[in-house]
């Protein structure tokens, strides 16, 4: 199971010493989370990567005892947008991420350089999250997820924003936490191997540097951000 919020930061959380009663309480949701069922409630998107379609199920800090919100829907509207939404509510007290993830049913081509993103989002600064699946990048995991910043801006207008990030600025992470010197060097980016996309909002950052409020939230907030297409470039 993959958590994204050990090593809470205080800025984020201030609770860090919680009461008995909010303990058992924290300990019965995380008893009660079913990630099973998250995964056979997953949405079917127009999104594909590599000509194959991108099913999102969402994975959030209910896995730790969190109370964060995860939506996820297809984008079919009367515009023509086409695309992704995830949004939700996040709540810090017990927790601080919420993520959706999508198997890659085609390997990444090992021509490609990076993914192109177009996207529309709430000024607040996301992850794309690339792994092996199974559980990679929890806390306990042999392996790491790989991560990429996803900063958006807050527009009135709606502007919808282009980024491609490239393989080479992914970074390795365990359940937030940032690579450390050694794991750098012991672990190599392949994105042939990757088996599983994703997008997460975080009070870490993929350098595992706390997400700045200014970019994250405090407290328990709204999140909004829709992917309107994405391919391997």
């Amino acid at each position: 199971r993959h958590s994204d919020s050990n090593n809470t930061n205080t800025k984020h959380n201030t609770n860090q010493k919680q009461p008995k009663k909010e303990r058992m309480e924290q300990a019965v949701r995380m008893m009660k989370y079913d990630g099973a069922k998250n995964v056979a409630n997953a949405i079917a998107t127009p999104l594909s990567l590599n000509n194959a379609k991108l099913v999102f199920h969402r994975l959030d800090d209910g896995v730790m005892g969190g109370r964060s919100i995860t939506n996820q829907e297809a984008l079919n509207t009367a515009d023509t947008i086409h695309g992704l939404l995830f949004s939700g509510t996040i709540d810090t007290d017990g927790g601080g991420f919420t993520s959706i993830r999508s198997p890659l049913e085609n390997s990444i081509s090992s021509d490609a350089k990076g993914i192109k993103l177009k996207y529309k989002g709430d000024g607040k600064t996301y992850k794309v999250l690339l792994s092996e699946g199974n559980g990679a990048g929890g806390p306990w995991a042999k392996t790491p997820s790989w991560q990429a910043d996803l900063p958006t801006t807050r527009s009135q207008t709606g502007q919808v924003e282009e980024k491609t990030i490239a393989f080479s600025s992914f970074t390795p992470s365990f359940g937030g936490r940032g690579a450390s010197r050694n794991e750098l060097n012991s672990y190599v980016f392949d994105p042939t191997g990757m088996k599983q996309i994703g997008f997460m909002l975080s009070l870490k950052l993929s350098n595992g540097d706390a997400n700045p409020v200014e970019t994250f939230g405090e407290g328990k907030f709204d999140f909004r951000l829709e992917i309107h297409e994405m391919d391997l470039v």
